[in-house]
């Protein structure tokens, strides 16, 4: 089994791709995954623990850019497609699978273009321009959440559900140790979110010694510094890091996550029945966090305010709302159960094994 997984840009894109990568080679132990993805610090840090094969090409977004900004990414395909072919070649993949970022279209077309069988993975409710566009040249489409389909060709998508690390599955069966206080984990995506940042930090600007919380947050790597200064000023018990690469451990301590509402932190929140308070990133590509987030609030798995409806003190009623009403925040969990798809990862293993033998 030699397979090629590509995709970028944020860990949200690359985490499914893992996940699918180690169930194809827990099945084919002799085989070989190559990751492509950008050169960008993010996707080398997630990659870093991992010991897959890992090539970059250069690559740049065409959506939301200048018009000078649009010509540079245009200028660049062609170079982009040429260093494709020359990976895909050398490599000689029998399977190429898309998970989402600009890097995924190059790659994905010079493998179809090498008669190579191709797939993209869908983790959105509304899919990016890139998967849009590759959906019509793929052989299959996973999808993530119902509806998704109806932006890809009828009859190549599937349903699979979005991939979750073995690590945080395995955790999903595991036990909060008792605590005292309440954890509240604190996500903005791999990159962190500076607005959700600053709502935190406005939110516990006074001591909660009358309720006593603490609060684990993954900044990002720009905003570490001000924000744990202004949690060790309010004497807020907070442990701060741009990036956790202990997931796990963080799950598993949390009563309440405060989070954006990307497709693959909603896919762990459920599988660990974790209850959220969503705030989505308000310039995410056709405000598909809304839509994303959207589908868990109708269950009663989440709350969910914009950022314009959100100050700290607001936030702080919310938190501490939820955290002292026990019984809400295990309806809460066993809703975002309910949302759960731990069996996503050997779906799209077993759909792609179908696909190469076809």
């Amino acid at each position: 089994m030699r397979m090629i997984v590509t995709g970028g840009g944020t860990g949200g894109h690359l985490f499914p791709g893992i996940a699918v990568a180690e169930e194809m080679l827990r099945r084919f132990p002799q085989g070989r995954i190559l990751f492509v993805s950008t050169d960008r610090a993010i996707d080398n840090k997630t990659l870093a623990a991992r010991s897959f094969e890992k090539k970059a090409i250069a690559c740049l977004p065409l959506k939301g850019k200048s018009v000078w900004g649009t010509l540079k990414s245009v200028a660049q395909l062609p170079i982009s497609l040429w260093q494709a072919l020359r990976i895909v070649r050398a490599f000689r993949p029998q399977l190429v699978l898309g998970v989402g970022g600009y890097v995924t279209g190059p790659v994905v077309l010079a493998a179809r273009l090498m008669g190579v069988k191709t797939c993209i993975h869908e983790q959105n409710s509304i899919p990016g321009m890139a998967n849009r566009m590759l959906g019509k040249i793929v052989d299959q489409i996973y999808i993530s959440i119902p509806g998704s389909e109806d932006f890809f060709p009828k009859g190549k998508a599937v349903l699979t559900g979005n991939p979750v690390r073995a690590e945080l599955l395995h955790e999903a069966g595991q036990q909060k140790d008792h605590a005292a206080s309440k954890m509240v984990l604190v996500l903005g995506g791999s990159q962190g979110a500076h607005r959700v940042n600053g709502l935190m930090v406005e939110a516990f600007a006074e001591n909660l010694s009358a309720d006593p919380v603490q609060v684990r947050h993954q900044t990002g790597s720009s905003d570490e510094a001000w924000v744990r200064k202004a949690y060790g000023e309010a004497g807020v018990a907070a442990q701060v890091s741009s990036f956790i690469t202990d997931m796990a451990a963080a799950y598993r301590e949390a009563d309440l996550v405060v989070s954006r509402a990307g497709a693959t932190t909603l896919a762990e929140l459920a599988v660990l029945g974790k209850p959220a308070i969503l705030i989505p990133y308000p310039y995410a590509a056709d405000d598909h966090q809304t839509t994303n987030a959207a589908f868990l609030v109708r269950g009663g798995a989440a709350l969910m305010f914009q950022e314009q409806e959100l100050d700290g003190p607001k936030l702080r009623g919310e938190i501490l709302g939820l955290l002292n009403d026990a019984p809400r925040l295990q309806s809460m969990a066993a809703q975002m159960k309910q949302h759960a798809r731990p069996e996503a990862t050997a779906a799209i293993v077993e759909k792609s094994i179908q696909l190469l033998a076809a």
